[in-house]
């Protein structure tokens, strides 16, 4: 089976998105600190700090996602009970983000949004419940003469 390959590939893309979302979050920072503008009477500063903090704190969840793949491929074994979490976290915003994104960006970003999605889903199913029925299997004790 072609897991490893896979959660390799999966922790390659989430590595190169994590920059990518920050990128994203300093550009819409960026404009709310130019336009200055308050949104129901909040301050516009703190918009810009929480249009940081939202990137800062993705990127770093995707860049966690992606260590926790990555280390999922290199070991070729499932991730832990917390790993597998944040993987199924991660695919469930890929999978609303894309939602979205089909309505507002596009499909290009909806299919790169799906791609990501599936590699996250696939590295989960590769490394499911048939690694455990294998590793715990006991040995076969030869019968007694």
């Amino acid at each position: 089976m072609a897991r490893r390959p896979i959660a390799l590939v999966t922790a390659a893309v989430l590595f190169l998105e994590a920059p990518g979302i920050v990128a994203i979050n300093a550009v819409m920072a960026g404009f709310l600190e130019a336009q200055s503008m308050s949104l129901d009477g909040m301050d516009p500063d703190a918009m810009v700090a929480g249009t940081w903090g939202l990137g800062i704190a993705s990127g770093a969840a995707l860049l966690l996602c992606a260590l926790v793949a990555l280390v999922a491929g290199i070991r070729d074994r499932r991730p832990g009970r917390l790993g597998r979490g944040l993987l199924i976290g991660c695919a469930i915003v890929h999978g609303v983000l894309g939602a979205v994104a089909v309505a507002l960006l596009g499909w290009p970003a909806f299919t790169f949004l799906v791609a990501v999605l599936g590699l996250l889903v696939l590295t989960l199913v590769a490394y499911g419940k048939e690694d455990d029925r294998e590793a715990d299997a006991p040995e076969e004790v030869p019968a007694p003469a």
